[in-house]
């Protein structure tokens, strides 16, 4: 780890924080819903899937005068593939498939500017700022004919970096999204609703805090998986200061799919949208409607999973991602 990236105190989901994400979730109506899946599938959130998480090898890059935190597992020789981080997570959300994929892959993630524990303010809080910056990371690392992977706010990044690349460039062998927005109109669930048409709500989770941000994100993302204190902890600690900004994220939300909707025809690269059958955030008709406007695409939806399918599904996520970089060689 480089010296600069500085180790963050193990902190935990606050009293407060569960009041404030209890309250959201008395007018979040999908919360029910998913509290009968979990009982369902016997959930128990005092129960993490893994109790540690398995190490990324986390270094820390200036680009563009950005400081940013990535992972990389270099693999001479073998197909290189790239994640993106989720929100509201990081890189640590692949902690359960990275050694899995590392074992197969020349490995890159990275958290994006302003998000996770990357660097980064509102000039990079709309998709075609975090398109343009995939741009600058592949540029960097000397990376071709990869394969690029983004869940959440992932998807939008790659699909207009590609998109706005006339539908190819010569770093992308294929790329792998879902779970987020790209398409009008898009499906939300009623919190992303409340986060992105009203300033009262902004406000309410600025004041709420990252915690709270968090913890309502894991009541309504999961139906299997239990998040460990370590993920809990990096996650909080990422957002715990800078809500104001994120929100700015939400707020030009109309604007960003505005820029990245025109672009989907005309992407080319093979594509494999995945989705959580039970996704209460970015509902699962936007992967069918993305999957009929993009001609080259491919859409696997996860039964019994939730808005994170890449944890709540960890095991069949991770062949699904060896088994499509194996048939796009």
């Amino acid at each position: 780890m480089n010296d600069h990236l500085k180790t963050q105190p193990l902190t935990t989901i606050s009293t407060m924080d569960r009041i404030n994400a209890s309250a959201l979730m008395m007018v979040t109506p999908e919360s029910s819903h998913l509290r009968r899946l979990r009982a369902a599938s016997g959930y128990q959130p005092s129960k993490p899937t893994f109790p540690t998480l398995y190490p990324l090898p986390l270094k820390s890059v200036k680009l563009n005068g950005t400081t940013v935190r990535y992972a990389h597992s270099p693999a001479e020789g073998k197909p290189t593939l790239v994640l993106l981080c989720p929100l509201p997570q990081s890189i640590q959300a692949y902690a359960p498939i990275w050694e899995g994929l590392a074992e197969h892959t020349n490995l890159f993630a990275y958290d994006l500017p302003g998000f996770g524990h990357s660097e980064g303010g509102t000039e990079y809080m709309n998709f075609k700022a975090q398109g343009e910056f995939l741009g600058a990371f592949l540029e960097h690392f000397e990376i071709k004919d990869a394969h690029l992977l983004g869940p959440d706010i992932g998807m939008p990044t790659i699909l207009y970096h590609v998109g706005a690349g006339n539908g190819n460039t010569a770093k992308v062998k294929s790329i792998l999204v879902g779970d987020g927005p790209a398409i009008e109109p898009s499906s939300n669930g009623s919190i992303i609703d409340k986060m992105v048409y009203s300033a009262f709500w902004r406000r309410i989770m600025t004041i709420a805090g990252g915690g709270a941000l968090v913890e309502a994100g894991n009541r309504v993302g999961y139906v299997n998986y239990v998040p460990n204190t370590e993920e809990i902890s990096d996650y909080k600690n990422a957002y715990a200061k800078r809500m104001d900004i994120i929100l700015k994220w939400f707020e030009g939300y109309p604007q960003s799919l505005a820029q990245v909707d025109p672009l989907l025809e005309g992407i080319q690269v093979p594509t494999l949208i995945f989705w959580g059958e039970n996704d209460e955030l970015l509902k699962l008709d936007n992967g069918e409607r993305l999957h009929k406007r993009l001609p080259n695409s491919t859409l696997h939806v996860f039964s019994n999973c939730g808005h994170f399918s890449y944890q709540d599904a960890h095991e069949e996520f991770q062949k699904m991602v060896l088994s499509w970089i194996k048939e796009h060689p």
